[in-house]
């Protein structure tokens, strides 16, 4: 078995409430929060500390690279 890298992106998404809840409290689309889910962070400062703010994830965490 392999272990996969966490995602703090995907964590705190799904402590917020999950990819439809926050995209219409961010009012942007799915897709959008699919993105950061697939790419791992959270480019823009604005939205990442929105979501850390709903989750509690640092927003460190939320724009760190890979």
């Amino acid at each position: 078995m392999f272990c996969l890298p966490e995602n703090p992106v995907r964590k705190a998404i799904a402590l917020a409430g999950g990819p439809t809840f926050v995209s219409n409290q961010l009012s942007l689309s799915n897709g959008a929060i699919h993105a950061w889910i697939r790419k791992g962070r959270i480019a823009s400062l604005d939205y990442a500390r929105k979501v850390a703010e709903m989750s509690g994830v640092a927003v460190e965490q939320l724009r760190s690279c890979r």
